[in-house]
């Protein structure tokens, strides 16, 4: 028979936490000594619907934390107020002309079903230069931020612009950038949920893979785990991702859907919302888990991160893109199957 040391399920807290020290997730060891950390979601869309089980395992560990957003919402048809530039404060009591205003939904959610009135930094999507200036206004709007967490749906952000399919680049750059050139931040990090999502975008997720094992190469991966069902941090995503699929179902997130069926533990062609229909889904298990690494790595991987830091208009940013991509060698080949 085990003795108590021997036996895992018999040991006191105090010695298991002790003794799994060295499982500790890197990401998970950092964040604990942060005091106000901004969570922000880089791609647009509904990104930030995916930070909230970070959200709440923060707030749940004393932490003063604060949501942000890059926004494809037009936020000019809403009462929001403007910050300054493109930055806008959308509260649970701002009003719209527009159904689509995902920050405007979570922000409704978190003070009608928690009480939290926790407003929503939303940033319209615009040029490297203004989303650069919209990240300092922000700085400035919720105080000395000590954390930053860059949440991408997807996993296109990984993408340093060689690969056979970078998804859709502009939002995940322009907030990369962004993040990236935020100086007095002691910690940045890039998390990444949706493993497998983007290849509707002809994102090659051995590419992804690739990124994610030439991070691991120079120490910047910082460690991964899987969201489950009886956690309340999940248990609260899953309900917002319903919530805000009710509010406006014609517009509901395809990213988070697919995030939450894999978490509930569907596999294959399922589809959670009529927005997929004509399309063939591959859910999975691996949807279900963050992904997190060194945010100032994965902006240096990126081959054309600088090419566009001038970019002022969303037009200009595209452009940028195009122009790299007609200029560079795809080092990738042909899209390449994962071998399983």
């Amino acid at each position: 028979m085990l003795n108590k040391r021997q036996n895992p399920a018999a040991m006191s807290g105090a010695e298991s936490s002790q003794d799994l020290r060295p499982f500790a997730l890197p990401a998970i060891e950092a964040l604990r000594g942060a005091r106000n950390v901004l969570l922000a979601g880089a791609g647009g869309g509904y990104d930030v619907l995916a930070a909230l089980p970070i959200y709440f395992a923060l707030k749940s560990a004393g932490k003063r934390v604060h949501l942000a957003n890059l926004s494809f919402a037009d936020l000019r048809a809403t009462d929001a107020a403007c910050i300054g530039g493109t930055l806008f404060r959308v509260d649970a009591d701002t009003t719209a002309s527009v159904a689509y205003v995902p920050e405007l939904h979570v922000a409704r959610w978190l003070a009608r079903i928690h009480g939290d009135g926790t407003p929503i930094y939303a940033i319209e999507r615009s040029g490297v230069q203004p989303t650069t200036g919209a990240y300092a206004s922000l700085m400035q709007a919720v105080g000395d931020v000590d954390s930053l967490v860059l949440v991408d749906g997807g996993t296109d952000i990984l993408m340093r612009g060689d690969e056979v399919g970078l998804g859709t680049p502009e939002e995940d750059i322009a907030s990369l950038a962004a993040a990236a050139a935020l100086s007095g931040v002691e910690r940045k990090i890039v998390a990444c949920i949706g493993f497998g999502i983007d290849a509707f975008h002809g994102v090659c997720h051995a590419n992804v893979l690739a990124s994610i094992a030439a991070l691991a190469a120079e120490g910047a991966f910082l460690g991964a785990w899987s969201l489950t069902p009886g956690m309340p941090e999940v248990d609260a995503y899953l309900d917002a991702v319903d919530y805000v699929s009710r509010a406006v179902p014609a517009a509901a997130s395809i990213v988070n859907t697919s995030i939450a069926s894999a978490i509930r533990g569907r596999f294959g062609d399922h589809h959670a919302t009529a927005r997929t229909a004509e399309s063939e889904l591959f859910i999975n298990p691996l949807m279900a888990m963050y992904w997190t690494f060194d945010l100032p790595a994965v902006a240096r991987r990126n081959l054309y991160i600088d090419r566009v830091r001038t970019t002022r208009t969303y037009r200009e940013l595209t452009l940028g893109i195009e122009r790299f991509r007609a200029e560079t060698q795809d080092r990738t080949g042909a899209w390449t199957p994962l071998p399983f």
